[in-house]
């Protein structure tokens, strides 16, 4: 009689959900015993801790958000913290730049919404999958077809910064019962920064070593780049830039994660920030005059268009129709100018591949070939 009383006893116990690190439901999360954290190479606004039972505590700025594996129960202690439950489906994609991110380990069909219109996507993936009707556009990112999160049954809306100028969105999303994350990808700024976002991503969709291994091999091309010993006079220079139809020059501020490739890729960025005076907001480029643009980056060694904005460049006749003042650039004059692919910002996992590009241009050994992945040379 008591053998068949314990046998009955486990099997209820097997039904029971298991709290993050207990068999107790009444466990708090403040309880729960930390096992380890996610050890980050470059990203610095995310930080994952671990728990026992497979609780995971992610802190993205000032947002907590619990991972909750599949048939665990929530601990208790949890208000004000976003509760994200696994299996994740049904994800509306709001930010643009983490599409790719999860193209990349595997997860874009757990894609299903996006706030970005078809004739704006770059990424074939995306642009695919939208034609196929597995991704719908459900309007911008601060007017969403909340009917449709619902109708979807929608697991997760992933947000850019954006939509902190849009709290009242935010809000009305969590009131539907939809767990929100703010993506601060855009924040760091390490160019591999912005990728290793992609391991965040491997744990919400539970694929975390297929992200953690894909991170290691997207990040080889930079690991095997060897530019911290060239000597500072001795790095080309370069400007990264676009001209607007209103005549202004957009360039990348100092500080600015491009800025930060082209020096990573062993050159050295035309501006600095006691030439320009640079505006404190948070927008990572900057509006200047053409002729400013011309005293500061003429004897600039290699010139980048990017072409992401008003169009991909395919010859140095197309890039001086910009403006006359062009023609008399360093650059220009050697045959040195280059344009971005337009799949450039939305390839997230590209960065390193980037920067790779860039280090053979710099290092001389792009002359004579067209074969670098994001960019290609004016002629």
């Amino acid at each position: 009689m008591k053998r068949k009383a314990a046998v009955f006893l486990a099997l209820v116990c097997m039904t029971v959900p298991v709290s993050c690190g207990s068999r107790d439901k009444g466990s708090r999360l403040e309880d729960l015993k930390k096992t380890g954290s996610m050890e980050l190479q470059y990203a610095e606004h995310f930080s994952v801790d671990y728990f026992e039972g497979g609780c995971s505590l992610v802190t993205a700025g000032e947002e907590k958000l619990l991972i909750v594996p599949e048939g665990a129960s929530v601990p208790a202690g949890t208000e004000g913290i976003t509760v994200i439950k696994q299996p994740v489906e049904n994800v509306y994609m709001a930010n643009s730049a983490a599409m790719d991110l999860a193209d990349g380990i595997g997860c874009l069909d757990r894609i299903t919404m996006t706030s970005t219109p078809q004739r704006d996507w770059t990424l074939p993936a995306a642009e695919e999958a939208m034609d196929r009707g597995d991704i719908a556009y459900i309007g911008k990112y601060s007017a969403p077809d909340y009917e449709a999160l619902v109708g979807e049954d929608c697991g997760l809306a992933v947000e850019n910064t954006m939509i902190l100028h849009n709290p009242q969105v935010k809000e009305k999303i969590e009131e539907l019962g939809i767990p929100v994350m703010i993506d601060l990808s855009s924040y760091e700024s390490h160019p591999l920064g912005r990728m290793e976002w992609l391991r965040l991503y491997g744990l919400i969709f539970g694929v975390q070593e297929e992200a953690d291994r894909y991170f290691a091999e997207k990040t080889s091309a930079f690991g095997a780049l060897d530019t911290n010993d060239i000597p500072e006079s001795e790095k080309k220079t370069a400007a990264f830039f676009y001209i607007s139809p209103n005549g202004y020059v957009n360039i990348r501020k100092p500080k600015d994660y491009v800025s930060e490739m082209i020096r990573l890729a062993g050159g050295k960025y035309i501006f600095t920030a006691d030439d320009l005076n640079v505006d404190e907001n948070a927008l990572s480029t900057m509006n200047i005059q053409l002729e400013t643009f011309y005293e500061a980056a003429r004897d600039a060694d290699v010139l980048i268009y990017n072409s992401t904005v008003e169009g991909r460049l395919d010859s140095m006749e197309q890039f001086l129709e910009k403006s006359p003042l062009l023609a008399d650039m360093k650059a220009v004059r050697e045959g040195n100018v280059w344009c971005t692919e337009q799949n450039m910002f939305q390839q997230t996992t590209g960065a390193a591949d980037m920067i790779a590009d860039m280090e053979s241009i710099f290092s001389g050994e792009a002359d004579g070939t067209d074969q670098l992945t994001y960019l290609h040379r004016l002629s």
